[in-house]
């Protein structure tokens, strides 16, 4: 089948990138834009300021679903990214335009819905085209949601992939059950600590390069919990706490007076006695995600504590 506007898609590459606008692509960002999707390749190829050029909206999964709402013929689509909320940009998702060549059709009569899905819970694997075999499809990260396609075979599992008509192959202990019932905070947690040091990324939703609120995203998200994509929507999404009521898991917001919610972290620690406080994010100032003790600018602009 081919993509048609109004239609559902999917992803079929382990990250696609989310963009304002076609125009608005740079040359550096060609690694990112082929049908393969390095990247790796991509990330490493940008200074300090073009890791936070505001070209970027998000990143979509492989397997994630999209509506298309616009084809063009130099290869461009304009999808919302139902996975993703925003409710302050359309009711559906998050907005943007992606490379179609990063995009396969669905069959509504094909939908598998009722199976129960498998996923990734290693940081970043490879998907191999037999069981110990060449990798064929590499970076693929963690919170992915995969089909599995037949029992587990010395070790590896089959999975079907969106545009591949033969399964795949990956590493059975590399994937999990997705879960049935919300975990406990503190694990969404020890999978966002897994991302210490990764690059930090505008717009960045995987464990190549992120940003603030897509690290609690993806955290959340490793385990079926679909945080909206934003760090002012994620407020709006979660319960508030008073602080000091804080454990580890939760979420510190943070906005400049009169201003909306700029930067979102997770608590790693319970309050001091002295009202310190901790928390592991994605530091725009730093460059990659950071745990630390709030520093006395970051507390200025602490404006409240929230819970999943």
């Amino acid at each position: 089948m081919e993509l048609q506007p109004g239609r559902e898609a999917v992803v079929r590459v382990a990250v696609a990138t989310l963009w304002t606008s076609p125009e608005a692509v740079r040359p550096v960002d060609r690694p990112a834009l082929t049908a393969g999707a390095d990247i790796p390749a991509w990330v490493s190829g940008l200074n300090t300021d073009q890791q936070v050029g505001d070209c970027v909206l998000s990143q979509l999964l492989l397997g994630e679903r999209v509506l298309v709402s616009e084809l063009r013929p130099d290869g461009w689509a304009r999808v919302v990214a139902v996975e993703q909320p925003a409710a302050k940009l359309d009711p559906l998702g998050y907005p943007g335009w992606l490379s179609a060549d990063q995009l396969t059709a669905v069959d509504p009569a094909t939908r598998t819905d009722t199976d129960h899905p498998l996923v990734v819970d290693a940081t970043v694997t490879g998907l191999h085209a037999e069981p110990g075999g060449p990798v064929v499809l590499p970076g693929v990260v963690v919170g992915t949601r995969l089909l599995p396609a037949g029992p587990a075979r010395d070790g590896w599992r089959p999975v079907h992939v969106p545009g591949r008509a033969a399964p795949l192959w990956l590493l059975d202990n590399h994937l999990v059950p997705a879960p049935a019932a919300t975990p406990p905070a503190e694990q969404a947690l020890a999978v966002a600590q897994r991302l210490l040091d990764v690059v930090y990324i505008w717009g960045g939703l995987s464990a190549h390069g992120i940003d603030c609120s897509g690290l609690v995203h993806l955290a959340w998200r490793r385990f079926g919990v679909l945080l909206p994509r934003d760090a002012d929507d994620q407020a709006v999404a979660t319960t508030p706490l008073a602080l000091g009521a804080e454990r580890p898991g939760d979420l510190y917001f943070f906005a400049r007076p009169g201003r909306k919610i700029h930067h979102i972290g997770i608590v790693t620690a319970t309050p001091g006695d002295d009202g310190q406080r901790r928390m592991l994010h994605a530091c725009y100032r730093r460059r990659r995600v950071i745990e630390e003790p709030l520093p006395a600018d970051r507390t200025a602009t602490l404006v409240g504590a929230h819970r999943v």
